[in-house]
């Protein structure tokens, strides 16, 4: 009697079932993860922004002008990086502004802002999160 060695086709197919089954619980996690990285990028750059805003209103006793071009301000935007592009909304009064982080490409629906009083919002369209008191950084809504 010859006896056969490796795999049947059924065991190679439970197999692959088996990781079939992994990838699809581990796949939607790992992209969350690669997101709430990328969160950081808009984060960062609004902090930075805040405090430009600030020099601005220190040296100028007002806001209206501080949003310009590179170059042309003390407080340029950041520049569009490959996920987040960059608003700033100084109000008529200069004594208020909004600086947004709006995403773009796969970060399309996140948005995040902050004001001149640190107020700090995020709303996040993939997520179904919205937070009027901090920027979220993760899918549970944690800050």
């Amino acid at each position: 009697m010859r006896k056969y060695s490796g795999f049947s086709l059924i065991e190679l197919m439970i197999v692959v079932a088996i990781i079939g089954i992994l990838a699809a619980f581990s796949f939607p996690a790992y992209t969350d993860y690669v997101r709430s990285a990328k969160i950081s990028e808009a984060t960062s750059a609004l902090v930075d922004m805040r405090v430009k805003m600030e020099q601005y209103f220190q040296d100028n006793r007002g806001y209206t002008g501080a949003c310009g071009a590179v170059g042309t301000s003390i407080a340029p935007l950041p520049a569009a990086t490959q996920n987040f592009k960059f608003e700033c909304n100084p109000a008529p009064d200069a004594t208020t502004y909004t600086v947004r982080a709006v995403g773009i490409n796969s970060m399309a629906g996140f948005d995040y802002t902050v004001n001149q009083a640190n107020v700090r919002t995020s709303s996040i369209t993939p997520w179904s999160v919205q937070n009027a008191s901090c920027w979220v950084t993760k899918k549970s809504g944690a800050c």
